[in-house]
């Protein structure tokens, strides 16, 4: 087994994960198989309690892993399958160990951090890096380990220094490290400055770990001069600097690694280079080059709560994306904060209060993300009001779903008083209950996770359609309150579809409006599933309905060419171009859409 750590210098945010997950696209590209591993040295066990402004959204694997946003990258570049092991956090590692020491496994032992939490770390890495992601039986080839934070960190020093020794434990020729540093301009020298970079590497070889390459953030290509200062100063050969500087979509990143022949840097040092080709990538050139092409837009209103920071709803973002291009529309995402579109906001805000409602009836269609809290819901259920009374296309996930519901028992059904359990555990026409299998005293990792199995009760609806006429679809999951289904028969009287249930048909799981352009409600996540090559069915029956083109995609899907198919390009991923209140929303680092350069926390592909 090879192995690739990723490391970052300077600042956050620089775009590690954008940097690991293209590595891994082009030593794929090169015949290699590749699995990654992400490192958060914080001291939660997994991502599922933080609120997605501490960290982004949470990513939901499979085997129920509620993980950092980067393996969703992971996932969505490299098409593979990753399990809840390969996101490594302190808190797991420290867990582990303890109950080793309870167990007497360590024989009377004074347990440390060196060596028993370093050997911890090592083992995981080296147990994990074995387990096939890709389908196929055998380890992979090559291991991406992408180390979160930033050199200096207090809580990093466990990994690095059980990254050093694990190093020395696996031999040269199966360790490369790539040190992703900032190479700023100062606006009134106008030059390149390497003394930041030249500091953080410094840091990094005294902490045992010497960088084998420089992968260099910067809003243009290096200067020669600058690399060889670079060079000379961090005892890397110049042929191992890259630049990755700032361009029109993310889907160019791996084209610039491997048009600076880092691919080449790095086979060398892992002694790869007769076992490997050269990359081929043209469908990565077709898709970034298609992306940039594209001109006739459609709006997307997306009605949330966190629409303060786009990491929140990264994989929603990324799901329209996918389905956009496979339309070849150009998204713009209309960020809409449902408390402004909330009757006390009128009062207290009136000129959000219009901007809000302004954005969402100007949208061609709306999305309701799922959610947690009863901040904002009413805002949340009048956009599913406007999307099902004015016949715009509504796409409601999780919380949106049962939002939905609720909306539909309050102003078609009659019941004033209906509201889920979750907001009103006092109502007496509760239309979303807890479910029965749900912890009431622990939150993490309690709720109903992972991939389950959804079975389509009505064959001619909209949504089995758009899945290819299947009977059954797989999806992810992450909640804790479900629809009553002692409801269910009042509902469908009153015209509202359960077209697709659980393997018991007591747990809803996608809902319908019949005759309304496209009203579809879903209790899962499909956009942790979404790929360039494999857009998200929803999203894509979404994307089509709100530019005319719903009929034609069944129609295809009729014929046989599946709404998965229908793409010509593969994995991959970029951010597409948001507004908010009518204009381009800039990144946390003050670009637009599109650039290299991250937003928030650096996860920005």
């Amino acid at each position: 087994m090879k192995y690739v750590l990723v490391t970052g210098g300077v600042v956050s945010g620089l775009g590690k994960g954008v940097t690991a997950s293209s590595i891994g696209v082009v030593l794929k590209a090169c015949g290699l198989r590749i699995t990654s591993i992400k490192i958060d040295p914080y001291l939660n066990t997994d991502a599922g309690t933080m609120s997605p402004f501490e960290h982004g959204e949470v990513f939901v694997l499979d085997d129920g892993g509620e993980v950092d946003l980067d393996l969703g990258n992971y996932e969505r570049f490299l098409d593979i399958k990753l399990t809840r092991d390969n996101n490594i956090t302190t808190g797991k590692i420290y867990q582990s160990v303890l109950e080793k020491e309870r167990k007497g496994e360590y024989l009377g032992k004074t347990v440390q951090v060196v060596p028993h939490i370093t050997n911890a770390i090592q083992d995981w890495i080296e147990r994990v890096a074995a387990v096939p992601v890709d389908g196929k039986e055998g380890p992979a080839d090559v291991c991406v380990i992408e180390l979160g934070g930033t050199i200096g960190d207090i809580e990093s020093m466990p990994f690095i220094e059980a990254l050093g020794q694990f190093s020395y434990r696996v031999g040269a020729g199966n360790f490369c490290l790539v040190h992703v540093s900032l190479v700023p301009v100062l606006n009134v020298v106008g030059e390149q400055k390497t003394k930041p970079t030249q500091h953080s590497v410094r840091g990094l070889r005294g902490l045992g770990l010497t960088p084998n390459m420089l992968a260099c953030r910067s809003t243009k290509v290096l200067e020669e001069n600058v690399k060889d200062k670079l060079s000379q100063f961090c005892h890397v050969p110049a042929a191992n600097i890259f630049t990755l500087y700032d361009v029109s979509n993310i889907w160019h990143i791996p084209l610039l690694l491997r048009d600076q022949k880092a691919h080449n840097a790095i086979l060398k040092v892992l002694n790869l280079e007769s076992v490997a080709r050269e990359p081929k990538l043209d469908e990565w050139v077709a898709r970034a080059t298609l992306y940039d092409t594209l001109q006739d837009e459609v709006r997307i209103a997306m009605v949330g709560k966190y629409t303060g920071l786009a990491d929140s709803y990264l994989s929603v973002l990324k799901a329209l994306l996918h389905a956009s291009v496979s339309c070849r529309k150009k998204l713009v995402v209309d960020w809409v904060a449902s408390t402004d579109l909330e009757d006390s906001t009128a009062k207290e805000a009136p000129d959000a209060y219009n901007r809000a409602w302004s954005l969402l009836k100007g949208a061609d269609g709306v999305l309701v993300p799922g959610g947690f809290g009863d901040r904002g819901v009413k805002g949340k259920m009048m956009a599913a009001k406007y999307a099902r009374e004015n016949n715009v296309p509504y796409l409601g996930i999780c919380l949106g779903m049962q939002l939905a519901v609720v909306d539909f028992a309050r102003h078609v059904m009659n019941f004033p008083d209906a509201d889920s359990a979750e907001f009103n555990p006092d109502t007496k026409t509760p239309c979303v209950i807890f479910m029965p299998e749900g912890s009431t005293t622990h939150m993490g990792g309690t709720m109903r996770l992972g991939s389950r199995r959804t079975f389509f009760e009505v064959t001619d609806c909209t949504s089995a359609k758009l899945y290819g006429d299947v009977k059954f679809v797989d999806e992810r999951h992450r909640h804790r309150y479900e629809v009553n289904p002692d409801m269910v028969p009042a509902f469908e009287k009153a015209g509202l579809q359960f077209v697709g249930k659980d393997e018991t048909g007591k747990r809803m799981e996608i809902i319908e409006i019949p005759n309304h352009r496209f009203f579809v409600g879903v209790q899962f996540h499909p956009e942790f599933k979404s790929t360039p090559s494999k857009p998200s069915p929803l999203f894509v029956g979404l994307i089509a309905a709100s530019c005319g083109q719903l009929d034609r995609v069944l129609r295809d899907d009729c014929n046989g060419h599946t709404v998965a198919a229908k793409q010509t390009i593969s994995n991959g991923s970029l951010s597409p171009p948001v507004r908010e209140n009518g204009h381009v929303k800039k990144q946390a680092n003050g670009t637009a859409n599109g650039s290299c350069r991250a937003n928030g926390n650096g996860k920005h592909c």
